[in-house]
């Protein structure tokens, strides 16, 4: 028989069915590097408006983990989007390298001791390591992926960042900002540092609680001495040998109540609910007092002979304990100021380990923590403890050693937040919060939030450049001297200030203002991390050559509220007056498939790498694409393969486009859109809704409805609808038929700008389509631009008529479909079909051409309207087999099928092509 295969105009394309994608990708990346796609990028948007993504750095210890994925890949999202729309969008990568963690890995890993290690020595083991993980960080991160300046990102260690950081340091101290002094700050004894609030996190902690008698040594005439007790309460006994006062709140009520024959002082709204908690029922409230007329009361100290008195503080409520709060300044906050507004003295006898001194008799050399049970002892030894429970309750940690932290009073240098607060709580305002909330969060945080504490007693980190007078040890910084050490660290970097003693660091003739003291010794302290990466405006944004300050997005995780948009905001505020961005947008964290916190004792963490070397980067970036990352996300290995079959859709969808486009020249081969047939014209109008929709998902960060918008096109309208309705024409007619070519070229049209759209999802794949798409001027589809509503294309008549054509076509789907079920045909072309449409629906049908192909079947009869069909019915179905024969070519069933000497195997449509096109011998039988 004749071979009317070869005239049927298959889809042809080398574009490969399978991704493949763990093999195909690592090409894909090595030949960007080889046409340096950055640079061509950013060569192209030169002189554009600019849109300055500033890139909050990672930590450079460790691999990358899934957040870590999460968040660059959507920074990568945006920069690429931008760059599309024609926007010059560099994208600059940072690292954050100095602190405790990688002093930490040095010591642990190396076998280091740190404090027997000379200082240069140990700074260099520090930054070898660091630089180590930078480069590891690098690779995985262009793995992924993400497109970006890598052979030139800046790292907080670097010789001209740092000497940024210390002239931004400079200028706070000159403006009045930065002070030393002796505060509780958060202390840290697992890391032997002072930490700020944004080091800091909670875990739940078992803490013993107690009740504790503070024997009344003057009760100023207001009740006798004898056999009267103050009642405090603690969840922290270790710091009872630090007490100094017991602080009341002069507007509360308080009650003296008989217990036995003891007379214990305590709020009077807290008396039935204390007497509970301590298992008392036998008591009598003998007499009540407002807390201001119990000034004058002096209490013992129930460890040591000395007075312990009555002080008061706002601080104090009747949300937990007794209303009278046991008061230990140097080790609270609170404590710590109402010791100052006291005259109390700061005692805090515990060192640097968290170990007790000689400051606290009998008590000496025990760890802080064994201290509350030693001192809980020794009061109910001396009766003065009157309950003792424990409760679990949320503690601050430590959020690199995960242990536990305490107050602890210490001199350290501090930056003043009261000093430009407002301007802060100002400049929020006009930030714009793409997250709402974090807007609130923020505002909280800085209102609440105390001074910053920005010293850390550590050996690997930017010195605090700061002498003392040798004689006096009056602090010594001035212009001069910052300037100085700014151009040594440019020029050597901050190890210079361990390697040079203070005289080599400091400009000639310098003197102390104090005593005109001209001997110096320098900090040991460094600065804290947060400070380091909240330079990153001034040393990154200010100096990079491209960059512009202030950025337009800062986007990191949501835990960088307390973090790096917090110690940015602090410090670009504090010497410009205004917030380092223009726009902040966070993400959510990433938990397991049962919304579970990832952790390695769980067995239920996802590595990026492992995803990629088994699915590939683009099967990873779409699940970023997929979920609301604004909230905590999740991923499983079900969820990976559920997005593996969407990336299959979708390239299945791009293989379609391509096979049917084979041999289309879209110079020569376009037609014009008063060419088109309706339903190209519909499908080129739908497909302008569609870049509209994108395109404003994108504006506004809504990557899941990028890729839901898309997903759902390919699949539904594409694959379900335009391309199944297509396929008659595009196999069936001749290659240059005018109605061939009206498909094809909506079809060009539609390839183009989903590759287009998709790039910045999955760049790979998008790289690889358009590779094999004929007639693109650019080499990378990152070169192209994003594609633009054609407000020609759009016809909403059509769209009105061709809805409403759709939602019969699915009632003729849904009839064929129980056809099918009822064994009445066999596939769709096996059918006829019968419509009795409502009044509405008839005029509607009569207007649409080739309602056998709209509806994939052999055969349509439309009868004339009936008033038994109810608008809303809009049609009455009837399937039928179709009669006829099946034709050999386009499988159509028909009655002509046989009518053809030379094809009786063919219908009438295909004979006449056959013969067109040239082929014209008689059947041969087999």
């Amino acid at each position: 028989m004749a071979d009317y295969g070869k005239t049927l105009n298959l889809p042809k394309t080398d574009f490969p069915m399978r991704g493949n994608l763990p093999k195909r990708e690592p090409d894909l990346q090595k030949w960007w590097d080889e046409i340096d796609i950055y640079g061509q990028v950013q060569e192209k948007r030169q002189g554009n408006p600019k849109f300055i993504l500033h890139d909050g750095p990672p930590y450079a210890n460790g691999n990358l983990h899934i957040g870590h994925a999460l968040n660059k890949t959507i920074k990568d999202f945006i920069v690429r989007y931008k760059s599309l729309k024609g926007f010059d969008a560099p994208y600059v990568p940072g690292w954050d390298t100095h602190g405790l963690p990688i002093e930490h890995a040095v010591v642990t890993k190396k076998k280091v001791n740190r404090k027997d290690t000379n200082p240069v020595q140990f700074r260099d083991l520090c930054k070898e390591y660091a630089l180590s993980y930078v480069d590891e960080q690098r690779k995985q991160c262009k793995r992924f992926g993400v497109r970006g300046d890598w052979e030139n990102p800046y790292i907080t260690l670097q010789p001209e960042y740092e000497a940024e950081q210390i002239r931004l340091f400079g200028e706070m101290v000159k403006k009045g900002h930065i002070y030393r002094g002796k505060k509780a700050i958060y202390w840290s004894p697992t890391s032997e540092s002072a930490l700020a609030e944004a080091e800091i996190e909670y875990y739940d902690k078992r803490s013993p609680s107690i009740y504790v008698l503070f024997p009344v040594k003057d009760g100023n005439g207001v009740f006798a001495e004898e056999n009267s007790y103050v009642l405090i309460w603690t969840t922290t006994p270790w710091t009872i040998p630090s007490n100094m006062a017991i602080a009341l709140n002069e507007d509360l009520d308080y009650s003296l109540v008989q217990v036995g024959d003891r007379k214990l002082l305590m709020a009077n709204d807290l008396v039935d609910k204390v007497m509970q908690e301590v298992g008392i029922e036998d008591y009598e409230i003998l007499s009540s007092y407002k807390g201001n007329e119990l000034a004058g009361v002096v209490c013992n100290h129930p460890l040591y002979d000395r007075e312990s008195p009555i002080v008061f503080g706002d601080h104090v409520t009747l949300d937990a304990g007794s209303g009278c709060v046991h008061t230990a300044p140097g080790h609270g906050e609170e404590d710590f100021y109402v010791g100052k507004k006291h005259n109390l003295d700061i005692l805090c006898p515990i060192d640097d380990k968290g170990y007790f001194t000689a400051q606290a008799p009998g008590f000496e050399g025990l760890f802080y923590e064994d201290g509350n049970k030693k001192v809980t002892e020794k009061l109910n030894e001396l009766g003065l403890l009157l309950k003792l429970t424990f409760i679990n309750h949320q503690y601050p940690h430590d959020w690199r050693t995960k242990k536990p932290v305490i107050f602890r009073a210490t001199e350290q240098w501090f930056a003043s937040i009261d000093r430009f607060r407002q301007a802060m709580l100002d400049e929020i305002k006009k930030v714009h919060w793409v997250n709402p909330w974090g807007e609130v969060r923020l505002q909280n945080m800085i209102a609440d939030r105390g001074d910053w504490c920005i010293s850390r007693q550590r050996i690997w980190g930017v010195p605090l450049p700061i002498f003392y007078c040798g004689k006096c040890g009056h602090p010594h910084i001035n212009d001069e001297t910052i300037d100085y050490i700014a151009h040594l660290f440019t020029k050597e970097g901050s190890t210079v200030w361990y390697a040079k003693e203070a005289d080599e660091l400091m400009p000639s003739g310098q003197q102390c203002e104090k005593c005109q003291g001209d001997q110096f010794r320098k900090e040991t302290d460094t600065m804290d991390v947060w400070f380091d990466s909240g330079s990153s405006h001034r040393a990154v944004l200010e100096q990079r050559e491209g960059l512009s300050w202030p950025a337009d997005l800062y986007m990191e995780g949501s835990d960088q509220y307390r973090g790096w948009f917090n110690s940015s905001l602090s410090t670009a505020v504090a010497t410009k007056g205004k917030a380092p961005y223009k726009e902040v947008l966070s993400h959510g964290f990433v938990l397991d498939g049962e919304g579970r916190k990832m952790s390695k004792s769980l067995g239920n963490v996802v590595e990026p790498i492992k995803v990629i070397n088994q699915y590939g980067a683009d099967i990873l970036r779409l699940w970023v694409s997929s979920v609301d990352y604004q909230s905590d996300v999740r991923i499983s290995d079900e969820i990976i393969k559920q997005t593996a079959e969407g990336y299959r859709k979708l390239r299945n969808t791009f293989r379609f486009l391509l096979g049917n486009l084979n041999g289309f020249d879209p110079v020569t081969d376009q037609v014009t859109v008063a060419e088109l047939t309706e339903l190209d014209r519909y499908a080129l109008s739908q497909l302008q809704q569609l870049i509209d929709r994108v395109s404003k998902a994108f504006d506004q960060y809504e990557f899941h409805q990028v890729y839901g918008q898309i997903h759902h096109f390919c699949t539904v309208f594409l694959s379900q609808f335009y391309l199944d309705v297509l396929k008659d024409r595009l196999y069936v007619l001749p290659t240059d038929s005018p109605i061939r070519r009206s498909a094809q070229t909506v079809l060009y049209e539609t390839l183009v700008s989903l590759v287009q759209m998709v790039s910045p999802l999955i760049p790979h794949t998008a790289d690889e389509v358009w590779k094999h798409i004929q007639g693109v001027n650019e080499v990378s589809v990152q070169l192209s631009n994003f594609p633009e509503v054609n407000q020609s294309y759009v016809d909403p008549e059509l769209e009105q008529k061709w809805g409403q054509l759709l939602e019969v076509r699915d009632e003729v789907l849904k009839a064929l479909e129980e056809a099918r079920a009822g064994k009445v045909i066999g596939n769709s072309l096996g059918a006829a079909v019968e419509l009795t449409p409502a009044q509405a629906t008839a005029s509607l049908l009569q207007q649409a051409d080739e309602l056998d192909q709209l509806f994939i079947v052999s055969q349509v009869k439309v009868n004339p309207a009936s008033s038994e069909v109810s608008e809303e019915q809009r049609v009455i179905v009837k399937v039928t087999p179709a009669d006829g024969e099946k034709c050999d070519r386009c499988w159509v069933v028909s009655p002509s099928v046989g009518e053809h000497e030379n094809h009786p195997t063919l219908c009438d449509r295909c004979a006449s092509i056959v013969n067109e096109m040239g082929i014209d011998q008689p059947p041969v039988k087999s």
